[in-house]
């Protein structure tokens, strides 16, 4: 058997041939989540948008009208989001505004004489000055991680695998963006935190694509177009195992998490998850997919550079 024949046998779906496909659908994805940033906005939390959060320890089982009406009847005239019951008998909520603490040692003083003794408080205030600190910071860390990681690829490989790995960033970080839009998930310092996680992870997938890409390059004849889709066909297949196992094992473990960790870290593990599967996508059906347009670019230039002028 040649080595062009066991490189087909690899090759269950031609990937690179329907690149339009997927170029679509990203494109379809983006453009709706877009739409729902622009119509929706973010629900900052209390990290990037002032004022405070309540988190209530109740040991009880209790009703969370209850837990609003202590709220309202102790901080008349300012908004707070709904009550949300979660783990083991606690509750928490989000001030619009900075709660000053004896208002705060109110609310805690009233459901201890409602439910208990046991019942204890933890507040987080952010003041303006601080929340608007925290989002330019945040924004300047992902530019930063991002530029690095790029600059840091194009260096190893190539240029046009730096451009290509641009777009799968930007991919695989507006994906959880957008669907923590559309669901009204609370963006905070873990979220940015779990974004961070997420480019890691992705870059991670791509280079060892990008890798074996570079390896093939050497190995495998690639002087038409159809040799160069070919290569990435194999590529992408020889890796697709390892893609797949390495997500894998984070998914279900970020699932866990989400599923039976506390409300401090859900946001988090949902962020993770959302990334972990726009990452992967990206990495074997984006990445890999613009590097080929672009290398296609390349080939058709060099071809009528080096074709001799008639006449």
């Amino acid at each position: 058997m040649s080595s062009k024949q066991q490189h087909d046998d690899i090759i269950k779906f031609d990937i690179v041939k329907n690149r339009r496909k997927f170029f679509f659908l990203s494109s379809v994805i983006l453009v709706l989540g877009l739409i729902t940033m622009l119509i929706m906005g973010l629900n900052l939390g209390v990290d990037f948008k002032a004022g405070t959060r309540l988190d209530m320890l109740i040991g009880k089982p209790f009703q969370t009208a209850d837990v609003e009406a202590i709220i309202k009847q102790n901080v008349p005239n300012v908004h707070f989001t709904k009550v949300t019951e979660y783990g083991n008998h606690q509750a928490a909520t989000r001030f619009d505004q900075t709660i000053p603490a004896d208002k705060l040692n109110a609310i805690e003083q009233a459901l201890k004489a409602k439910y208990g003794p046991q019942v204890t408080k933890q507040e987080s205030t952010v003041d303006p000055a601080i929340a608007r600190e925290l989002a330019q910071k945040a924004g300047i860390a992902l530019l930063i991680a991002s530029l690095g990681i790029v600059i840091y690829i194009a260096i190893r490989f190539q240029f046009l695998f730096g451009i290509a790995c641009v777009i799968a960033l930007i991919h695989d970080a507006f994906i959880p963006i957008a669907l923590f839009s559309l669901f009204r998930l609370e963006v905070d310092l873990t979220f940015i935190a779990a974004i961070l996680t997420i480019v890691g992870y992705s870059i991670n997938d791509t280079i060892v694509i990008f890798d074996r890409i570079r390896e093939n390059l050497r190995t495998m004849k690639v002087k038409t177009v159809e040799d160069l889709e070919h290569m990435v066909n194999v590529s992408l297949w020889q890796t697709m195992r390892r893609s797949i196992y390495t997500v894998a094992t984070v998914f279900f473990t970020a699932l866990a998490i989400a599923l039976l960790g506390s409300e401090g870290i859900r946001n988090f593990s949902l962020a993770l998850i959302f990334g972990l599967v726009s990452g992967t996508y990206s990495s074997i059906f984006i990445a890999a997919q613009v590097w080929v347009s672009l290398k296609k670019r390349e080939m058709a230039k060099q071809r009528f550079s080096s074709t001799p002028n008639e006449g």
